[in-house]
């Protein structure tokens, strides 16, 4: 006796999220079927966002909608078999992504409290936030953070540079560290000062001596810190730059 095969009807949730994966494989391998997917899905990821923010996007949270495209966006370049269904996969990166927005408002600014409602069951932001063993946060940031470093250390090789250089070479007294941190933000105010030092290969000793206020022999002195420091402020170096901003002299403003 021959088995019939059962085909699964064109609207199942199983033929639906069969569908799903097929455009997540190919949004992989093709930036085209990347834009494609996220169009497509665009009102699921306004869905998710409206369910953290209560409000529409329009109403102020059109940050809130972009870092949600990208959550969603990246759920699909880092999905593999064996994650479960794809869009709760994603419906959990986009939460993710949120809260950490959140936090980082609510930390630098302060406009976003933990008090902020999260939920329509009365819950607190601060009661949403996830704990330490969310895994698809810890993997992502992990991975990027593994990427970004090891591009970082490609670059300050092309300057003939270690992270040990620069650890060694770091200053070690509040006023030297202070100075370097005037050094930097010397550098940030005029960006093409970081333009020339990639350009170039060269700190631009000079013009940061007298655009900060700091002796060109302490510049000199601490050389390989400060082109660490200033190259973690040039282009593509956010997590590396997120923590450069939670250091300063004591009494002085954050970085």
């Amino acid at each position: 006796m021959h088995r019939q095969l059962q085909m699964e009807p064109e609207g199942s949730p199983l033929r639906k999220e069969h569908k799903i994966e097929a455009q997540v494989w190919a949004a992989q391998k093709d930036p085209a079927s990347a834009d494609a997917l996220i169009g497509q899905y665009m009102p699921f990821i306004r869905s998710e966002t409206f369910k953290f923010t209560h409000a529409a996007p329009e109403a102020g949270h059109e940050d809130e909608l972009n870092i949600a495209a990208t959550a969603f966006y990246e759920a699909a370049l880092s999905y593999q078999r064996g994650r479960g269904a794809f869009l709760p996969y994603a419906s959990t990166a986009i939460r993710n992504r949120l809260i950490d927005f959140y936090r980082v408002e609510q930390r630098h600014s302060g406009l976003v409290p933990l008090e902020t409602p999260a939920g329509e069951d009365g819950r607190q932001l601060l009661e949403t936030l996830p704990d330490s063993r969310d895994e698809i946060g810890a993997y992502d940031l992990r991975a990027a953070s593994r990427e970004e470093i090891q591009e970082f250390g490609r670059q300050l090789a092309t300057f003939g540079l270690s992270f040990s250089d620069v650890a060694d070479n770091c200053p070690r007294q509040e006023r030297t560290m202070a100075a370097c941190h005037a050094v930097l933000n010397c550098a940030r105010a005029n960006p093409m000062l970081l333009d020339r030092l990639v350009h170039t290969g060269r700190l631009p000793v000079r013009e940061l001596a007298m655009g900060s206020g700091v002796d060109k022999k302490t510049i000199e002195r601490h050389r390989k810190y400060l082109v660490a420091i200033l190259l973690a402020f040039t282009n593509g170096y956010e997590i590396i730059r997120g923590h450069l901003r939670q250091i300063a002299p004591k009494g002085g403003e954050r970085t």
